[in-house]
């Protein structure tokens, strides 16, 4: 971003805080002064090299909860490209990208199958009308984002963290809540298994989920949400969906099979289920889903026959960009797996 889109977003932060402070004195009109004076300042040295909007921004307080809120501002783009960071945890680049999906297949096995063909046979997957019908876990719990104005953590690790408020946990309970407001009964399993020991994660949750069906009988589909790590020795990607509004990850299917050599006899199974909801979610957001992956591995997916493993974003997204894919991919999957209740 230019110097000049910097100063731009400290301009509008400036007027927020004018609005604040009103007539007269008090503290918040002086620091609104004090950053003007200093934003003039820059202003007329704004061929240096590097000037920080949040350098611009930080002496300023944040609004305290009771404050009134103030109307959001939709005129101003570089005041929220401003908040974006454009560097990783580990200071590699971040470069946003839009991996086109829609009915599509990123195939990394010898199998062939035919999406298209898969599509048209259904999901062949029925969800009783009672009982919990979902089970979403997590084998990477500490997964993470790259921290961002709003969304900070204690790091355990290069984006990962033990705080279920800010890793894939937090996630996975935005898509809990969208496929229970479409009518679905959900657990949502918080459990850790991939910290302190990463090895051996799969064993971990795949004995959870073998203890779930056995002790929930009804449920039919197992959800393994993660957050994908896109990146090369220099440039760390995010993924970005093409919405009109705010910011937003896109989310990706992937669907393993015995590829491997281990047994997974009905992987189509899964893969027909997969191309069910990524068309479902397709025609409400073309660009929300990247291509469904094929895998050699199985990943805990021979468990059940509705079991998909779901990466939402990249560790180069920040938490706030996942939460709105996660509900915008929830509100559309919802949706069509309510339509499979009875079915």
């Amino acid at each position: 971003m230019s110097t000049r889109k910097l100063l731009a977003a400290g301009s509008t932060l400036l007027i927020a805080l004018r609005l604040l402070a009103g007539p007269g004195g008090g503290t918040a009109d002086r620091l609104w002064r004090a950053g003007a004076a200093g934003l003039a300042e820059a202003a007329r040295t704004h061929d240096a090299s590097v000037v920080s909007a949040a350098d611009a921004v930080e002496p300023l307080p944040t609004p305290a909860p009771e404050s009134t809120p103030l109307p959001q501002e939709t005129s101003a783009p570089e005041a929220v490209d401003a908040a974006v960071p454009t560097t990783a945890p580990d200071g590699r680049a971040i470069l946003p990208t839009t991996l086109t999906g829609g009915m599509t297949m990123k195939n990394e096995t010898d199998f062939s199958p035919d999406l298209a063909a898969l599509l048209a046979a259904g999901p062949g997957l029925s969800l009783p009308a009672d009982g919990p019908q979902v089970l979403i876990l997590h084998t990477h719990t500490s997964e993470a984002y790259t921290p961002d104005g709003i969304d900070r953590y204690t790091a355990s690790g290069t984006a990962r963290t033990e705080d279920l408020n800010y890793n894939i946990v937090r996630v996975g309970d935005v898509l809990a809540d969208a496929l229970t407001a479409q009518g679905l009964s959900v657990l949502h399993d918080r459990t850790i298994y991939d910290y302190p020991s990463y090895t051996g994660s799969y064993s971990r949750s795949g004995a959870a989920v073998e203890a779930a069906l056995a002790a929930n009988p009804t449920l039919r589909v197992v959800i393994d949400l993660h957050r994908d790590a896109l990146s090369d020795d220099q440039v760390v990607y995010k993924t970005l969906a093409e919405l009109p509004d705010l910011a937003c990850a896109q989310v990706m299917l992937l669907v393993g099979t015995n590829g491997s050599g281990l047994d997974h006899p009905d992987w189509e199974g899964h893969l027909r289920l997969a191309a069910y909801l990524q068309n479902a979610v397709n025609a409400d957001h073309p660009t929300l889903m990247r291509p469904i992956t094929l895998v050699k591995e199985r990943y805990n997916q021979h468990l059940a026959p509705g079991s998909i493993l779901i990466e939402v974003g990249s560790s180069g997204n920040t938490l706030q960009e996942a939460l709105r894919a996660s509900e915008l991919f929830g509100q559309s999957a919802g949706r069509a797996l309510a339509a499979l209740i009875g079915a």
